[in-house]
């Protein structure tokens, strides 16, 4: 009797095990497959990421990223222009607070993680109230980083001026932000992350912002589909999404701007 009750709990207890180790292995396949290094571009913009201090919210999104997946993730620097060729060929894995258009759909997948409005800095004697304004000058040149797009209002403004060659073009925001000091261009487009650059009393004296009537605009994870499968794609995505639904998003973002902002960045609806 009493080596049958014993064979009965060696039983339960190999059984129990299976079901923990199957699971475990369940979980396990779930996540990304990390079977070969993969590669991440970082840009230098604002307090998404900074060179000089090795820090920002795009940085700290990453090491979050690469601890939670498991995966060796090789993280480097380029210019935006750069990073979006390289996710086109598929020599680059992904890069982060990417938007999308259709030219980029045909090439990249995104997992969207946070959200933002667009508005124009001018110079204060440029006279623009509107942008109404801006199209009408013959003299405003607009400054633009180089391969960005913006909100739909933004993104047809610099395509009517572009036109008639009033765009200037820079590989990050301060090379525009000299141009602007030296009234070489009279306004330039910028987003919450670049508002810091505004404290400083000779800026915030020289200009004023004027907003675009648009929709806060998703930014994600890009992923490209020359490198990823679809199946891949979504494992990443799934795993941006959990980092997004246990706040971890958010508190990233708390670090960079008042809890009332960052809720706002991070609290979304998903484009489909």
């Amino acid at each position: 009797m009493l080596t049958y009750e014993k064979n009965k709990m060696t039983s339960l207890t190999f059984g129990c095990l299976l079901l923990v180790l199957c699971s475990l292995g369940s979980a396990t396949a779930a996540g990304p497959d990390c079977s070969r290094p993969f590669t991440l571009a970082l840009h230098e913009h604002g307090q998404l990421y900074s060179a000089d201090t090795n820090a920002g919210i795009d940085k700290d999104f990453a090491d979050e990223l690469i601890r939670r997946s498991g995966c060796k993730i090789n993280v480097n620097v380029m210019p935006r222009a750069r990073i979006w060729q390289l996710i086109e060929s598929g020599a680059l894995d992904f890069s982060l607070s990417g938007i999308t258009n259709i030219e980029r759909n045909r090439f990249a997948a995104f997992a969207w993680y946070f959200s933002n409005k667009y508005y124009l800095l001018v110079r204060k004697d440029a006279n623009v109230k509107q942008l109404a304004d801006v199209e009408r000058s013959n003299h405003f040149q607009l400054g633009v980083i180089r391969s960005f797009r913006y909100s739909e209002s933004a993104n047809r403004l610099v395509d009517k001026l572009n036109t008639v060659n009033r765009v200037s073009q820079a590989n990050d925001l301060a090379p525009l932000y000299q141009t602007l000091f030296l009234n070489r261009i009279q306004g330039m487009i910028i987003e919450p992350f670049d508002t810091p650059a505004l404290e400083e009393k000779k800026l915030h004296i020289l200009t004023k912002l004027v907003e675009f009537n648009d929709p806060a605009v998703p930014h994600g994870l890009i992923m490209s589909k020359k490198s990823l499968s679809p199946a891949e794609q979504k494992k990443w995505r799934d795993l941006v999404n959990v980092m997004r639904s246990d706040g971890t998003v958010r508190r990233i973002f708390e670090k960079y701007f008042n809890a009332d902002i960052a809720a706002a960045m991070t609290n979304f609806q998903t484009p489909p």
